[in-house]
């Protein structure tokens, strides 16, 4: 079922598709407010492999094309890591097949298998179809899977990118918080999030428009996410997202800030092109 049957489907169930659902006034002005559209999505895509743990790159570009969104965050990205994603460069083959530039956050980045290859490196990527004005790779606090004996450690992997959407600044990041079930890693990776966003709202002396994507690997209650939504909006997509057969859980968000970005409508789109299923969201910047 493609995302924009299945988002009209649960609102019409809601009662409220004549509003989430109508031509926003505010690409044109709502009132002497003027917003601009943009759809954002987020998915982790498990190394190019689905829910069958084949690898298929095909059938992922299948399922990004069909979200039809603007910008795209995702997790678990190889970039001529191993066998298991054919050694290929999947960040810039997304970034190629679907017609979006590309910026890649490297969590690794390792000496080639064999002398005179491509580094081996795994990480966060960022696509979008807008022009990409900066991007930088920041280090939030980690616990490496590749260290046989690891400690918490800032390491990089914590991408931001600053687009220019229709005239506007917008700041994206794309994140992959830590998998264990002890949140202390997550509570930290949480409090260098908010540290590193709250400093671009301070270099940029007004208020920002924030969009964070990514698989948080917590629920939305979790007392170490809590911190974040004191500054940004948890968008509520109306299911969970993980695992992608019979998911359970929600642990793949977009969150943007409270002040400048507002929410139209939200889905989880039903796919097993991973292990994961991706989160859709449209937004309404505001100027």
């Amino acid at each position: 079922m493609s995302l924009r049957r299945r988002t009209v489907e649960v609102l019409l169930a809601a009662g409220l598709l004549g509003t989430a659902l109508a031509p926003p006034a505010s690409a044109a002005g709502q009132g002497r407010e003027r917003l601009v559209p943009l759809r954002v999505a987020t998915y982790n895509i498990h190394a190019g492999a689905g829910m069958d743990n084949v690898f298929d790159l095909d059938r992922q570009v299948t399922e990004l094309r069909s979200l039809d969104a603007d910008v795209i965050g995702l997790q678990e990205v190889d970039v001529h890591w191993g066998a298991r994603s054919e050694w290929r460069d999947l960040a810039g083959e997304l970034g190629r097949r679907l017609g979006m530039r590309v910026s890649f956050a490297p969590i690794y980045s390792l000496d080639p298998a064999t002398a005179g290859a491509p580094r081996r490196e795994f990480g966060v990527a960022v696509l979008s179809r807008y022009g990409i004005v900066s991007a930088e790779n920041h280090d939030i606090t980690r616990l490496s899977t590749q260290d046989p004996n690891p400690v918490p450690a800032p390491a990089p992997g914590f991408g931001e990118v600053v687009l220019r959407v229709k005239g506007l600044p917008v700041h994206v990041y794309a994140t992959h918080l830590d998998y264990r079930g002890d949140p202390s890693v997550r509570t930290a990776q949480v409090a260098d999030t908010r540290r590193i966003m709250a400093e671009d709202q301070k270099e940029e002396r007004r208020p920002v428009r924030q969009i964070l994507l990514g698989d948080f690997n917590a629920a939305p209650t979790a007392p170490e996410l809590a911190p974040l939504w004191e500054n940004l909006t948890d968008i509520e997509p109306g299911g969970p997202t993980f695992p992608a057969q019979d998911p359970v859980q929600r642990i793949d968000y977009v969150a943007v800030s409270k002040d400048t970005v507002r929410v139209r409508d939200a889905a989880v789109a039903e796919t097993l092109a991973s292990d994961h299923r991706p989160v859709v969201a449209d937004l309404l910047l505001r100027r």
